[in-house]
This record gives C-alpha cells, sequence and structure tokens, in this order.
C-alpha cells in the first residue's frame, strides 16, 4: 500500500512537468510567432501612414476643403480594403498559370485559411506568417499608393469621383504592377530592385496623381491671365508636420517590415538605420536649397524633402550601404524641390506636389540601386545584381531603368484613359460655385472647422 500510494505521489509531482514539457514551444514555432507578431505590427503602422497623409493634406489645403480632404482618407481605405480583399490580392499575387508573367489569378474573395493560402499564393510563400498577416501587410501598401494618388485630386474632385476610381485603381491598375515585381511576374524574372515600393506603391500612385491633375486642370485662382502661378498656402503648418512625423514614423513599418522576418540577425534594424538617415539627408538638403532658392527657409519644402528621402530609400533601403542612404536621400530632397518648381510655372496644379514628392524621388529611388546596390547586400536579399558603382556595370541599372519606364507607361495610360471616361460621363470636378465655397458644405452639408467660417448671404467667406 505504501508503495502505492508513494507511486501516485511521484506521478502527482511529475505531471506539471511534463506538461510543461509537452507544452514547450519549439524553436520553430517561436520564430513563427515572432514574425508574425513583427509583421502584423508592421502592417499596423503602415496602416496609421493614412492618419498621417489625412494631416499632411489636410494641412496643405484651404480650411473650407479641411474636413473634406481628412475625411476621403477614411472613406478611400474602406473602398481599398473591400476591392482588394475580393479582387486586387488575387490579382497582384495569385498564381496566374499560363498568365503569371504578366497577371495573377486565384484566390478572391480571400478567407484567411492557410489552405488558400497555399493553394494560390505561391509568390507569398518565402514568409511562413499567417496568410491573413500578409493580406494585411499588402492591403496597407496598396492603400498607400491609392493615398498618394488622391493629392492629385485634392480641392476640386466630386466625392463620387473617389469611389469609382477608388475600385478601379485598387483591381485594374496597381496588381499589374505589383505582380510584375513581388508576385513573381516578368520584371522579377528580370531582377527587379523594389524592396518596399519606389516603383510599385509610391510611383505608381503618383502617376495616377498626374493624370488626375492634368484632366482635372488648375484650382480656381491658381494662375494669372499671364500663366504666373499664385501661392495657395495650406491653412494649418502644424497639421503638416505632424502629418511627416507620422509618416515618418509609419516607414519603419514600410520598409524593415518589408523583410517579412524578424529572425534574421537584425537586418531589419539595418534597414531602418538607412530608412532614418536618408530622411535626415533629404529634410535638411531641402530647408537649405529652399533657403539659397527664396532666401528664406521654406518649411514645407523641407517637409516634402523628407518625404521624398523616405520615398527614394524605399526601393534601395536592402540594397545600400549607409553613406548610399545618405546620398540618395540628399539627392531626392534636392530634386524634389526643383521639380516642384518647375512643374508649378509649367502649369501643372499638384496642391501637395505628390508627382515631384512621390514620382520624381521614386524614379529616382527605384535607379539609384542600379548605381549603389552592395555585392553583400545583394547576396543577403537575393534579388538582382550588384550596381554600376561596384563593378556591376550597366546591367541592374537598364533592369530598373526598363522598369521605371514601363510601370509609368502603363499607369499613366491606364490612369489617364479610366479618368477620361470618367469625365466625358460623369463627371471629374465640382462646379465653380461649390470650389468657391469649399467642398465641406457642398459635398457634406458642414464645415471641417465650423467656428472658424463666418456666413453672409449666399457667399461663404474664409477665415
Amino acid at each position: 500500500m505504501k508503495k502505492v500510494m508513494f507511486l501516485c505521489l511521484t506521478m502527482l509531482l511529475a505531471f506539471p512537468a511534463m506538461a510543461l514539457a509537452a507544452d514547450e514551444p519549439t524553436a520553430g514555432q517561436l520564430h513563427l510567432a515572432v514574425d508574425s507578431v513583427w509583421i502584423m505590427l508592421a502592417a499596423i503602422l503602415v496602416i496609421f501612414m493614412q492618419a498621417g497623409f489625412a494631416l499632411l493634406e489636410a494641412g496643405s489645403t484651404r480650411m473650407k476643403n479641411a474636413g473634406h480632404v481628412a475625411g476621403k482618407t477614411i472613406l478611400t481605405f474602406g473602398i481599398a480594403g473591400l476591392a482588394f480583399w475580393a479582387f486586387g490580392f488575387g490579382l497582384s499575387f495569385g498564381d496566374g498559370g499560363s498568365l503569371n508573367g504578366l497577371i495573377g489569378f486565384g484566390g478572391f474573395f480571400f478567407n484567411g485559411t492557410e489552405e488558400q493560402t497555399t493553394q494560390y499564393f505561391a509568390s507569398l510563400s518565402a514568409s511562413l506568417v499567417p496568410g491573413a498577416i500578409k493580406f494585411l501587410f499588402q492591403l496597407a501598401f496598396v492603400g498607400v499608393a491609392l493615398a498618394i494618388a488622391w493629392g492629385g485630386f485634392a480641392e476640386r474632385a466630386k466625392l463620387s469621383v473617389y469611389f469609382v476610381f477608388g475600385v478601379l485603381f485598387t483591381v485594374v491598375i496597381y496588381p499589374f504592377v505589383a505582380h510584375w515585381i513581388w508576385g513573381g511576374g516578368w520584371l522579377a524574372e528580370h531582377g527587379k530592385q523594389d524592396f518596399a515600393g519606389s516603383t510599385v506603391v509610391h510611383l505608381q500612385g503618383a502617376t495616377a496623381a498626374l493624370a488626375a491633375t492634368l484632366l482635372l486642370k488648375p484650382r480656381l485662382g491658381k494662375y494669372n491671365k499671364d500663366g504666373k502661378p499664385n501661392l495657395i498656402p495650406g491653412h494649418n503648418q502644424v497639421l503638416s508636420v505632424l502629418g511627416v512625423i507620422i509618416l515618418w514614423i509609419g516607414w519603419f513599418g514600410f520598409n524593415p517590415g518589408s523583410t517579412l522576418t524578424a529572425v534574421n540577425d537584425g537586418f531589419f534594424g539595418f534597414i531602418a538605420m538607412n530608412t532614418n538617415l536618408a530622411a535626415a539627408a533629404g529634410g535638411v538638403a531641402a530647408l537649405l536649397v529652399s533657403w539659397l532658392y527664396f532666401g528664406k527657409a521654406d518649411i514645407p519644402s523641407m517637409l516634402n524633402g523628407v518625404l521624398a528621402a523616405l520615398v527614394a530609400i524605399t526601393a534601395s533601403c536592402a540594397f545600400v550601404e549607409t553613406w548610399s542612404a545618405v546620398i540618395i536621400g540628399l539627392v531626392a530632397g534636392t530634386l524634389t524641390f526643383f521639380t516642384a518648381q518647375w512643374f508649378e510655372k509649367a502649369g501643372i496644379d499638384d496642391p501637395v506636389f505628390a508627382f515631384s514628392v512621390h514620382g520624381i524621388a521614386g524614379i529616382w529611388g527605384s535607379l539609384s540601386t542600379g548605381f549603389f546596390a552592395s555585392p553583400r547586400l545583394v547576396e543577403i536579399v537575393g534579388v538582382g545584381r550588384e550596381g554600376l558603382f561596384y563593378g556591376g556595370g550597366l546591367h541592374q541599372l537598364g533592369v530598373q531603368a526598363l522598369g521605371v519606364a514601363v510601370s509609368f507607361v502603363f499607369v499613366f495610360v491606364l490612369s489617364y484613359g479610366i479618368l477620361w471616361v470618367m469625365k466625358k460621363t460623369m463627371g471629374l470636378r465640382v462646379t465653380e460655385e461649390e470650389e468657391i465655397m469649399g467642398l465641406d458644405i457642398s459635398e457634406h452639408g458642414t464645415y471641417g472647422y465650423p467656428e472658424q467660417m463666418k456666413k453672409s448671404g449666399n457667399e461663404t467667406l474664409v477665415v
């Protein structure tokens, strides 16, 4: 009897240890858990960039349009979320069979299961994180591209345009370039280097913005009869500054998160450092250039310089050494300042300089790896070849230039064509009366700053 009691007591004492041993996670499970949490956090940071765009664009436009500009950010991210879930994700990253070089096909109305992920999304199989997290991360990127595109519509486009073009951009335009470069398409096969989306995200969004800017024509009062531009300042520079700070922080999800893993000897930290160095260099360069050009240090130019540098380093952050990141940022900040001045004088009224900041800088950033891609980093990432300055010749620069040219032409022609048809059928622009009143009151029936607005008869005076 004593022996039986002793045996039972021994088993009871041993059971918790046995249970703990059975529940102890393996190294693979820990790896997957860390990666999943990291990519989920990165997705949240990139989605939070929508707040940055709302503040930046609202602050950079007039008070009478502030509520509209900020509010459409919520609307259009919702539209993008539904359209990308239904079709965009499958077209961007699905297995396209015989058409895989051109476009994906499959996994529509994504249900988040690993069965569907395994069946249709081989292009995302390098990462083992759950398919639902991969979807959210990629949705965050298309949301940024669409937010960039809206910069060209600001202060004069109908609200209905955001519904129609938002769906078509997410389903008909964005998936092609995304698939070509990130989904196993023909540019990926050529070794196109675009680590986090200078081409896929920023150039696409900026090109659509350019098409809209050209078709919508300038805002009322922007140009005199002789073609000389007038300054239409934004109503709140502090909001714009806060927006840029949020975007800068969000970029630490954008670029480092594109590693799709945290267990890689801290490589995501190196990418974050490159991202920060470029942004710092771009902001300082743009402010100094504006000081020399205007005789005064221009805050909006500095903000655009930061964003342009972030856009440029997005393609190259994993391929270039730190000294190259500084140069890439300096060049981006300078280029954006001068191209913004040139476009404005050329009659292109881009209210938030979307094409200069995201388009020109996106082109420069995409080309930069053709010059600066380091052999050791190319080996780590496993895409393309080293750049010209490391003895790689013109091969990688040629691939980068091809990707930029084809992507720009494709997106511009398709965006311009879609918007042209919309202009002829439903119209793109509000009436002159509605534009003068402001889109807050004409499209939504209330002002974003009601206590700051005074009404006198049928006239609306902007304080």
